[in-house]
């Protein structure tokens, strides 16, 4: 159904779950630029807009703007210090996020090449679970993936069969 290399693996995983909730023509407001996905996402029949580039934990005034019934944050919170904040600025019904998974074996990532490229936060499935709970969102699907790579040692075989990522569909809870 989907390649099993990165980010084929990952891209597919999450269109098939977006798909299955969401089938498309939906309108959607995409957490961070234009990038691979946001495209795929359009050729797949998804109305996109996405940010521009600005820092969200800043300046939320796009999302509070936005009337898109959904919100996409695909390997977004992870960077921001205040995904809270940016949570409960959304104003969509639902909204389709994913996050890769704090791993025990391995260090939260850094670029060595691109400051604005690191990780603050590297989640336990709980903690994302307890943040959405917070910021007023009810978890309706959820699904958790791995991410193997191909290289040699011990934390490539321990990535074969430990969770990365963790894919989530919300809805935004009743007042």
């Amino acid at each position: 159904m989907y390649e099993k290399t990165y980010p084929e693996k990952r891209f597919g995983i999450t269109l098939e779950f977006l798909k299955t909730h969401a089938p498309p023509p939906a309108q959607i407001l995409d957490l961070g630029v234009e990038n691979p996905f946001s495209k795929l996402l359009s050729k797949e029949g998804y109305s996109i807009e996405n940010t521009k580039g600005q820092d969200l934990d800043l300046d939320q005034s796009q999302l509070k703007a936005s009337s898109a019934e959904i919100t996409t944050a695909f390997e977004i919170f992870e960077h921001l210090l205040s995904p809270l904040e940016v949570l409960k600025s959304l104003q969509s019904e639902y909204l389709f996020a994913s996050i890769p998974l704090k791993l025990w074996f391995a260090k939260a990532y850094q670029s060595k090449t691109d400051p604005w490229d690191r990780h603050y936060h590297e989640f336990e499935q709980w903690q994302f679970d307890w943040l959405l709970d917070k910021a007023g969102w009810d978890i309706l699907a959820s699904k958790s993936f791995t991410h193997p790579v191909n290289k040699i040692g011990i934390r490539p075989v321990l990535r074969l069969f430990t969770p990365r990522y963790y894919l989530v569909f919300c809805k935004r809870k009743s007042a």
